[in-house]
C-alpha cells in the first residue's frame, strides 16, 4: 500500500470506482485545503463518524489541536486507543447488550472485537504503533461544563473584561457583547432579539459599560446591576421611561434563580474557557479539546456553545495571518445551531468564523444528518464537502443546492444532475468528497479509525475514561481548618483585602494568605532588554517558625485591583495564624518577600536552533514553543513547495525527452518492421528467379546480392530500435531518480527537529535589587 504518513496531508481512506468495483490510490487530503473550511453529511449509519473521528485523528497526528463540541457523546470514544490491541483493552468499554445480542459473554465479546480492530487496520496499512503515535502526537481531554464527570470548565471569564486591543475595535466588541447577552438570556428562557428586545439591550449596555472601563463582571455583579444599572440613559430615554424598576427587578429574579440554582457553582469552577489554554497544554504540546454537551438541556447547550464561539472568535482575532493550519473548531451535529431561517445565539459567531477564519489558519468543520436544517447560503463559505448517504429526496436537494452555491462562490462549474446520479448511488462507509482545491470530485471508502468507535459514553463512562488525566489545581490554597462566623479582629494598620465570592457566600469559608504586590524592571542593554513585570504571589501563613515561607509561593489568580475592602456577606471564616494579625510582622513578610523576588525572578529569552525564532518581550515558553510550532510548519509547507517546484523545472525538460523518446522508438519500430518486409520480399523474389527464372546467370546473381544488402539494412533498422529504447530506458531511470531524490528531501524535512520537544537556548537576565519595587504586603482572604 502507498505510504499514507506524508507531510500536511491526511489518510481519510481509498480512492473507489462504482461502476468497476475497483479500489484505486489512497485518499490523501491536504490539511491546508480546511483553512476554507468543511461540511460532512450523511444519515445514521453512513459512516459520518467514522470519517469525523479519523479527520481528528489525522489532525492530532499532524500536531495540529482542535476544539471539539460533541452534542451527543460519540467523540469520546478519541480516548479509546489501544496500541497493544488486547481483548482486556476493550473489555471495560464494550457494550454488554451488543454481547448479549450476540449470545457471547463480555469477554469473548472484547476479545472479537479486538481481533476485528487488528484486521480491520491491517486491511488498511495501520497497526498498533500507528496508535500510539496517534497517542504521543497530541493530548486528548473531554471537557464536561455543568458537570465534574470529566474536566469542569469555568464561564467566569466570558464575563470578564476583554483585551484592550478587542475594545478598542468597536465591530469586535459589539459582538462580543451581543454575543454574551444573547447566550446569558437564551439560558434563563428569554429568546432575545439584540435590536428589539429590552432585556438584551439592557444587559448589552451593562457589558458594554463595564467593558469598556476595563471591568470584569461575574452574575452577582450582573444581577445587582439589573437592579441599579450604570447608566440612566438608555439611548434618548430616561432608564425609567424604557425599562421600569418593577419589570427589571423580574429579570433580576430569572438570573439570581439561575445563580441560586443547585449545582449551578459547577459552571463557576474549573478550566478556564480560554481557546488558548484549550488547544494547547501547560507545555505546549497541542491538545484535541472535546466538549461533551450530551448531559446539558437545550438551553444549558445554546448558552455554552454560544460562548464557546465567541471565546473562539476572540482568540482568533489575536492571532497573526497564515495560510498553513492552525487550528481546527469541529462541531457534530449542529442541528438547531446554525439554522436556514431562525438566528439562535450561535449562528452569528458560525457564521463570523466562516467568512474570516480562513485569514488565520483556523479551519471550521460542521456535521450533521439533517441537511435540512443548514444554512447553505453560509455554507457557501466551505470548500470542501464530505457527502454520505442520504435519507430522503429532499435532503439531497439541499445538499445540491449547498454543493452548488459552493461551486458558484468559487467561481467554479457545477453539473447538478451528474451529482444528483452520483449522490443516490452511494453506499456504507462510501462518501464523495467535493473540494474546490481539486478538479473534480471523487468517491472514496472511508479508512479503518485508530480509536475504539463504542458508541456514545454516559457521563458515568467519561468519568471513569478521564481518570488520572484531570491536571492538579495550581493555586495557594491553604487546607481549610476549623470554620467560624466571626471574622478575626485585624488591627487598622494591617493591609486586608479580600478576593470576590463568586455567586452565594453561603457555604463558603475565607482563608487567610499572605498577598505579596511587586513592579520588577529587567535590564540588559547588550541583548536589547528593557522590560518591567508586575507580579502578585500568595503565600500560605502559619504558627510555624516562619511564619511565611516564600518559596511555598503561588502566582495569584487575581489582580490587586480586583480585591474588595469588604467581605462578602454569610461567609465563614478559617483560623488565623497569630503571626499574621501582628502588624510588625508585615516588615518582615516584606523584606523577605523583596529577597525572594530578587533571587527567584528572571526575564529568560528562548531561542529555537530549528527555526532561529527567539522569544518576545514577556512570552513564556509554552507560548514560544506554541508560536514557534505554527512558525516550523510554515517553513516546513514552504520549504516543501519549493522544493516540488524546483524539480518541476529540473523535470519537465526529462519529461519532454522521453516524450519525443518513445516517438522515436515507435518511429523507429514503424522503420524496421517495414524494412524487415521489404527484405522478406527482396529475398524470397531473389531466390526464385535465381531458380526458376530465365534469362542470363549474371542477373541473377545481382538479384540474390540486392535481397542481402535488403537484409542488412533490416538488421541496422533493429538495433535503431535498441538503441532508441536505450535512451528511453536512460531519461527512465533519471526521472525516477530525481524523483526519488525529490522524496528524499521532502522526508529530510519530516526529520527535523520538532519544536515541542527540541531543547531550547535559554538567556536568563536577573533584576537588580535596586530595579525591585514592592508595591504592597498585605493579608488577603480568599474563599
Amino acid at each position: 500500500m502507498t505510504d499514507f504518513e506524508k507531510l500536511g496531508v491526511f489518510y481519510l481512506g481509498q480512492a473507489v470506482e462504482p461502476a468497476a468495483n475497483t479500489r484505486g490510490e489512497l485518499l490523501l487530503y491536504d490539511s491546508k485545503d480546511l483553512v476554507t473550511h468543511a461540511v460532512c453529511v450523511g444519515m445514521t449509519g453512513s459512516g459520518k463518524t467514522g470519517l469525523c473521528i479519523g479527520l481528528l485523528e489525522e489532525a492530532a497526528i499532524d500536531g495540529i489541536p482542535a476544539i471539539v463540541i460533541d452534542p451527543k457523546g460519540d467523540l469520546a470514544n478519541l480516548l479509546l486507543t489501544f496500541p497493544e490491541l488486547r481483548p482486556e483493552d476493550f473489555a471495560p468499554w464494550v457494550n454488554p447488550e451488543d454481547a448479549q445480542r450476540k449470545g457471547l459473554s463480555t469477554a469473548d465479546y472484547a476479545a472479537q472485537q479486538a481481533q476485528l480492530w487488528k484486521d480491520g487496520l491491517a486491511k488498511w496499512g495501520q497497526d498498533g504503533d500507528r496508535i500510539r503515535r496517534l497517542q504521543n502526537s497530541a493530548d486528548f481531554s473531554i471537557y464536561t461544563p455543568g458537570s465534574t464527570a470529566g474536566r469542569p470548565v469555568s464561564i467566569l471569564k466570558s464575563f470578564g473584561a476583554p483585551s484592550a486591543e478587542l475594545a478598542d475595535d468597536r465591530e469586535e466588541m459589539r459582538d462580543r457583547v451581543n454575543g454574551t447577552a444573547t447566550a446569558l438570556l437564551s439560558l434563563v428562557g428569554i429568546d432575545a432579539d439584540p435590536v428589539q428586545s429590552r432585556e438584551h439591550i439592557l444587559i448589552a449596555t451593562i457589558l458594554d459599560t463595564a467593558w469598556r472601563e476595563g471591568r470584569n463582571l461575574d452574575l452577582a455583579a450582573l444581577v445587582q446591576q439589573v437592579q441599579t444599572p450604570p447608566v440612566t440613559r438608555i439611548g434618548v430615554l430616561d432608564l425609567e421611561a424604557f425599562y421600569p424598576e418593577k419589570e427589571r427587578f423580574k429579570l433580576a429574579m430569572a438570573l439570581n434563580n439561575l445563580l441560586a440554582s443547585p449545582g449551578f457553582d459547577v459552571w463557576l469552577h474549573g478550566d478556564s474557557l480560554d481557546p488558548a489554554s484549550l488547544l494547547y497544554t501547560a507545555e505546549g504540546k497541542p491538545r484535541i479539546a472535546i466538549f461533551s454537551i450530551a448531559h446539558l438541556s437545550d438551553a444549558e447547550r445554546m448558552f455554552f456553545v454560544s460562548l464557546l464561539l465567541n471565546q473562539v472568535l476572540s482568540w482568533m482575532r489575536s492571532q497573526p495571518g497564515t495560510t498553513s493550519l492552525r487550528a481546527l473548531l469541529y462541531m457534530d451535529e449542529i442541528f438547531g445551531y446554525f439554522p436556514p431561517v431562525a438566528n439562535p445565539p450561535s449562528k452569528k459567531p458560525l457564521l463570523t468564523l466562516l467568512k474570516q477564519a480562513r485569514a488565520f489558519g483556523v479551519g471550521v468543520v460542521l456535521a450533521t444528518q439533517n441537511p435540512v436544517d443548514l444554512d447553505y447560503k453560509g455554507l457557501a463559505n466551505c470548500g470542501t464537502w464530505f457527502i454520505g448517504r442520504l435519507q430522503t429526496d429532499r435532503d439531497k436537494q439541499r445538499v445540491l443546492d449547498g454543493l452548488e452555491g459552493a461551486a458558484l462562490g468559487q467561481g467554479g462549474k457545477f453539473d447538478r444532475a451528474a451529482m444528483e446520479q452520483t449522490l443516490a448511488g452511494l453506499g456504507n462507509r462510501i462518501f464523495l468528497l467535493n473540494n474546490v482545491h481539486d478538479d473534480r470530485p471523487e468517491l472514496f471508502e472511508t479508512r479503518w479509525v485508530l480509536s475504539y468507535l463504542r458508541g456514545p459514553m454516559t457521563r458515568t463512562q467519561i468519568k471513569k475514561l478521564m481518570e488520572g488525566r484531570r491536571e492538579p489545581e495550581t493555586a495557594a490554597r491553604p487546607t481549610p481548618v476549623s470554620k467560624a462566623s466571626v471574622k478575626p479582629v485585624i488591627p487598622p494598620d494591617i493591609d486586608e483585602r479580600f478576593v470576590p465570592i463568586r455567586g452565594s457566600a453561603s457555604g463558603s469559608a475565607y482563608q487567610p494568605v499572605i498577598c505579596g504586590a511587586a513592579s520588577i524592571r529587567f535590564v540588559d542593554t547588550k541583548k536589547g532588554v528593557d522590560e518591567c513585570r508586575d507580579v502578585v504571589f500568595v503565600a500560605p501563613v502559619s504558627d510555624g517558625a516562619v511564619a511565611v515561607n516564600w518559596e511555598e509561593a503561588a502566582e495569584a489568580e487575581f489582580s490587586i485591583e480586583e480585591l474588595e475592602a469588604a467581605p462578602a456577606e454569610g461567609a465563614a471564616y478559617t483560623d488565623l495564624p497569630a503571626a499574621a494579625a501582628q502588624a510588625k510582622n508585615y516588615k518582615t513578610f516584606q523584606r523577605d518577600f523583596a529577597n525572594w523576588l530578587y533571587a527567584a525572578q528572571s526575564y529568560d529569552l528562548y531561542t529555537s536552533p530549528s527555526t532561529s525564532e527567539t522569544s518576545r518581550p514577556g512570552e513564556k515558553e509554552r507560548d514560544f514553543r506554541i508560536r514557534v510550532q505554527q512558525t516550523a510548519r510554515e517553513q516546513r509547507d514552504l520549504a516543501v513547495e519549493k522544493l516540488r517546484h524546483q524539480y518541476a523545472s529540473k523535470l519537465k525538460p526529462l519529461e519532454d525527452r522521453l516524450f519525443r523518446a518513445k516517438q522515436a522508438v515507435q518511429k523507429e519500430k514503424q522503420q524496421a518492421s517495414s524494412q524487415t518486409m521489404n527484405t522478406v520480399l527482396n529475398v524470397g523474389m531473389s531466390v526464385f528467379g535465381a531458380i526458376f527464372g530465365g534469362g542470363r546467370r549474371g542477373s541473377s546473381v545481382t538479384k540474390v546480392i540486392s535481397g542481402a544488402r535488403s537484409a542488412g539494412r533490416a538488421y541496422e533498422q533493429r538495433q535503431d530500435v535498441d538503441r532508441a529504447e536505450d535512451t528511453v530506458e536512460r531519461i527512465e531511470e533519471q526521472i525516477q531518480a530525481m524523483q526519488a531524490d525529490l522524496q528524499s528531501q521532502i522526508d529530510q524535512l519530516a526529520a527535523a527537529p520538532d519544536p515541542l520537544t527540541e531543547p531550547l537556548e535559554t538567556t536568563s537576565i536577573k533584576p537588580k535589587k535596586t530595579n525591585i519595587a514592592v508595591k504592597t504586603v498585605g493579608l488577603v482572604w480568599q474563599a
